[in-house]
């Protein structure tokens, strides 16, 4: 259902406040590039210091903007299910193709908890769910035999893996079926994961290269192996300049050099540090996105 380069879109601020001027020509921007998908909401969006009204702006927007052109995937996930519950039927209702529900951070629930809290949510609004497992921000990792349980949930599609782990991604495709969209949460095991079965990415780099991305993504799907290593090669030194501190830190200071949003973070997330902002200007100038 959901595959391809899909891009975890930032929400850019100004002056304190959502930038609704900037995210919609940065919508524009992601789908003349060619990117399969727009995930708006998630750890790159910042949306754990957007108030209730913005989250839910922030999706009406991308809704509004995409138009139906490529998947809306809006992130709705919280560490109380009545609030993802809540954020989730916001986002049927908006409009939105997909949910994307990070696993409940801060209050590690165990396999069973994390089964009950997936399906009383999809039982409770039918849009399609990716399950968001990352358990470097969640304290929790959602376990392979967990994850084919809520494969058999008619609406749960698919899961984002930042596992870190390329065995733990294998078993989920093992697992879960081909039907299943397995789905890379970090950049650099894009290829990898396509290789074992996977359908693609929700990606930081998209941001500042989705041409690229996408690129890699179709190439692979077109057999063209040569040109989706070539591509993969060349995103890497980006990809660990973009993780050089806390995304979306580096990501917003790279789309602040392109001049396309303002340099503009929430707390407890601040500006890069001087040596490290000069490490990223370098990776973007050496990749031709700056000057």
């Amino acid at each position: 259902m959901f595959g391809g380069a899909i891009v975890a879109i930032v929400t850019p601020f100004k002056d304190g406040k959502v930038d609704e001027e900037a995210l919609r020509k940065l919508i524009e921007e992601q789908i003349a590039a060619g990117t399969d998908g727009i995930a708006p909401c998630g750890t790159t969006g910042e949306s754990t210091t957007l108030s209730h009204a913005e989250h839910d702006r922030v999706i009406e927007i991308t809704v509004e903007a995409v138009r139906k052109r490529v998947p809306v995937i809006a992130g709705t996930g919280s560490n109380s299910t009545a609030e993802a519950l809540r954020l989730t039927r916001h986002a049927w209702e908006a409009g939105a193709d997909g949910a994307l529900l990070v696993c409940p951070y801060y209050n590690r629930p165990t396999q069973e908890g994390l089964y009950h809290h997936y399906r009383t949510i999809a039982e409770e609004v039918p849009i399609s769910i990716i399950i968001y497992n990352i358990p470097g921000r969640t304290g929790v990792n959602l376990l392979p035999e967990t994850l084919a349980r809520l494969a058999k949930i008619k609406n749960i599609v698919g899961v984002k893996e930042a596992s870190g782990s390329l065995k733990q991604m294998s078993d989920a495709i093992q697992l879960c079926g081909p039907d299943f969209d397995v789905l890379s949460g970090d950049d650099i095991f894009t290829l990898a994961l396509l290789a074992i079965g996977g359908k693609g990415v929700i990606s930081v780099i998209s941001n500042v290269a989705p041409a690229d991305m996408a690129g890699m993504v179709d190439a692979f799907a077109a057999g063209d192996l040569e040109k989706a290593r070539a591509l993969h090669y060349r995103m890497s030194p980006l990809i660990d300049a973009l993780f050089i501190e806390t995304n979306p830190i580096p990501v917003k200071a790279a789309l602040a050099m392109m001049g396309k949003i303002d340099p503009e973070l929430r707390l407890p997330l601040c500006r890069m540090a001087e040596k490290n902002e000069a490490i990223l200007k370098k990776a973007m100038q050496q990749y031709g996105l700056i000057r």
